[in-house]
């Protein structure tokens, strides 16, 4: 049926246009770590991946008692964006992806918007997604509730039904589930690699494993070919 077509493409930014998570998770380990918590990044994957700021500093508070204080997250920012300047890539063939695609496609991710922006722009592909950036600030509750999902399918116009996130996270997986949405979990980034995130994944069930980004092309494309003769 026509109404089965993907009328819209929702992706995650960290671990899925850049390839930020090791990174993130390095600055946030030392962090801690300076803060006299001693947490190896395996942990801090499990815990943090895919979570919002405010997850975090709960999480921070609550199970490590450390008060995220402005200071510690001003610390943790400045560092990041400094690597980021220097060692920040884009996921492989992801510019040539979203210039192949012939959909409309937004961003809904988890990070502050001037993080979200600051990748994209060094990576290149600020150009080819604005202004269609959507961040869990925005919104009461961040992933793993669907509501930034819900927003960004809301602002772009086209029913939770038809849309197709693209997300690394198991709280972005659980997110885009609870919102109504397909989705397909995209485990190209440099961090995907340990048999505890995969077991994660799989009990999550998404639609699609994938990872090659070119890949979405097809994957895409062989919905909306295959929606339009059922």
């Amino acid at each position: 049926m026509a109404d089965a077509e993907y009328g819209l493409v929702i992706f995650d930014c960290d671990g899925v246009l850049v390839d930020s998570e090791p990174l993130s998770i390095s600055v946030l380990v030392k962090a801690m770590r300076d803060s006299g918590v001693e947490i190896d990044e395996e942990g801090a994957y499990k815990r943090f991946l895919g979570k919002s700021l405010a997850t975090l500093i709960d999480t921070l508070e609550t199970e490590f008692n450390v008060f995220a204080s402005q200071e510690f997250l001003d610390g943790i920012r400045n560092d990041l964006y400094a690597r980021f300047r220097t060692e920040l890539k884009p996921i492989a063939g992801v510019a040539e992806t979203l210039d192949a695609l012939d959909i409309p496609r937004c961003v809904a991710s988890s990070s502050q918007l001037e993080r979200i922006r600051l990748s994209l722009g060094l990576t290149g592909l600020l150009d080819r997604l604005e202004p269609h950036i959507f961040s869990a600030s925005m919104v009461k509750r961040g992933k793993p509730a669907p509501d930034l999902f819900l927003h960004a399918a809301r602002e772009m116009g086209v029913a939770p039904a038809r849309c197709v996130v693209v997300e690394d996270s198991p709280a972005g997986i659980t997110a885009a589930r609870a919102a109504g949405m397909t989705v397909f979990a995209f485990t190209g980034g440099s961090h995907a690699h340990s048999a505890h995130y995969h077991a994660e994944l799989d009990q999550l069930s998404p639609e699609v494993v994938f990872d090659a980004m070119p890949d979405l092309i097809h994957l895409v494309r062989k919905r909306r070919t295959d929606g339009a003769h059922t």
